[in-house]
């Protein structure tokens, strides 16, 4: 993030504007809808202010003189649109002041730029692409003003009105935010946004204690709870809009090695977060420990989210981790995800059941050989039975050794799927007799192996099918023309 958002306050100075056209108008009227006091040096000497609301005007000072020897004093910052040269030579004598300086399309000389707005009186949601794209933000800009709520702004102001006044009546802290996310989320905030504002008035100022409405216990203490959230095999727009609202409203979040950065980025940002997972071959804090965390955080008064790589109840430890917490009398709830194997189908097309072909599917872990060597392969070989192993790259010798030994045939297709959903997602596909190969062309878990004729439909084995029949009519052409 090469650009820190900000907000600019409007009341504390004025702006300076250099710059004539369509360009410097279509700035001009932005800030003064925005209500800022505005000071217009037009370079073409043209300061016709028609198009703007009568009550801007008046907030609005055109100056003929020369911007690059004009008083900065009072100016908070300046814009050149439509400036030409000028705007350059400003850019100079801004950063010479250290006052912040946007010329319009040139970043080299900007030092702060203008997102797309969306404007809801006092939510303002602002949408920047670096520069880079001006149509992208538009874009994003459009799919927010889709979805927010047209007095999402009265229902700022509403709380804004009480918030004071509220806090003053309840002493904890964490109490408070939790007050005003049932406001918002329940029927209160539904009044507003439905433009009852005065009905919403009357049922807030009818709770009697707010601290209990917020859900203090009977020492009047905000109550923790854990939830086990699955975060899906990486891709962050897998999440649940349930896990998306148990990772907003967390105070701590408890995350394994597998949580890609991009879904932490989803945490509220005044969150704690605790990484507690390992890596294979790396020591990690223990199960036990991780319990202990959890237990902790609640009966603090946190809201507690331990958040899991694809879903808490395959291969997560969530049903030991639940088992834990209820008998310590914690309240829990769990967010299924998607687990890695459901990522790996979808993403490479390897459907799992295939009608006539696989019935059955069987989800097990090998994480290492002697993980492998316990499985009871004999009743893995139907050939309608689609095999999903988890961590089973190590095992991968062993793996095949114990199915090739109970009967599945050599030639059953296998494919090894690597870091599924993420940009630098990979596929092998081949035999089952050359599992620990295929294994090897994989640049790093983690990894799962799905082990079954419906690999044979998948996107990586189609290809491959194409280059092998490619292969085959070059052999044939260069045959041909030997004899």
């Amino acid at each position: 993030m090469r650009y820190l958002p900000v907000f600019l306050d409007l009341q504390s100075g004025k702006v300076l504007l250099v710059g004539a056209g369509d360009l410097a108008r279509a700035k001009l009227r932005l800030l003064a809808a925005a209500g800022a006091q505005v000071r217009w040096f037009a370079t073409d000497g043209d300061h016709d202010l028609s198009g703007i609301a009568a009550e801007d005007v008046a907030r609005i000072e055109p100056d003929a003189g020369d911007p690059l020897t004009a008083d900065l004093s009072g100016v908070i910052a300046i814009l050149c649109a439509g400036a030409g040269d000028i705007g350059v030579a400003m850019s100079a004598r801004a950063k010479a002041v250290g006052l912040p300086v946007n010329v319009m399309d040139d970043l080299v000389h900007s030092t702060f730029i203008f997102p797309a707005i969306v404007d809801r009186g006092d939510v303002v949601v602002a949408v920047g692409t670096g520069g880079t794209s001006p149509v992208v933000a538009r874009r994003v800009r459009e799919s927010i003003e889709a979805v927010l709520p047209a007095r999402i702004g009265d229902l700022a102001s509403f709380i804004g009105g009480f918030r004071k006044a509220m806090h003053a009546r309840i002493p904890e802290f964490s109490l408070r935010r939790r007050f005003w996310e049932r406001v918002i989320d329940g029927p209160i905030g539904a009044l507003v946004l439905a433009g009852r504002k005065d009905e919403a008035e009357k049922e807030l100022q009818a709770i009697a204690n707010p601290s209990a409405f917020a859900g203090a216990n009977d020492q009047g203490k905000a109550d923790g709870r854990v939830t086990l959230v699955g975060a899906g095999p990486g891709d962050p727009d897998l999440l649940t809009i349930k896990a998306l609202r148990a990772l907003q409203d967390a105070d701590v979040v408890f995350y394994d090695e597998l949580v890609s950065p991009e879904i932490l980025d989803r945490v509220r940002r005044d969150a704690s977060r605790i990484p507690v997972g390992r890596r294979v071959g790396k020591p990690g804090i223990g199960q036990d420990a991780i319990n202990k965390l959890l237990i902790e955080a609640a009966r603090s008064g946190q809201r507690a989210v331990r958040l899991k790589g694809g879903d808490p109840f395959i291969f997560g430890r969530g049903g030991e981790e639940i088992e834990v917490l209820r008998a310590a009398g914690v309240a829990y709830s769990v967010v299924p995800g998607i687990t890695a194997g459901l990522g790996a189908a979808a993403q490479f097309e390897a459907p799992l059941t295939y009608r006539h072909e696989a019935l059955r599917i069987t989800f097990l872990t090998a994480h290492k050989a002697r993980d492998a060597e316990t499985v009871d392969w004999s009743v893995l070989t139907d050939k309608k039975m689609t095999i999903v192993v988890y961590m089973g790259m190590t095992a991968a010798p062993a793996i095949r050794a114990g199915l090739l030994a109970a009967g599945r045939l050599p030639q059953t297709p296998v494919g090894v799927f690597a870091r599924v959903t993420r940009p630098d997602a990979q596929a092998v596909v081949g035999t089952l007799e050359h599992l620990p190969a295929l294994v090897e062309q994989i640049d790093g878990g983690p990894a799962v192996l799905i082990i079954g004729d419906v690999v044979a439909h998948s996107a990586p084995w189609r290809l491959a099918s194409s280059n092998l029949a490619d292969l085959d009519q070059v052999i044939s052409e260069l045959r041909d023309a030997a004899e």
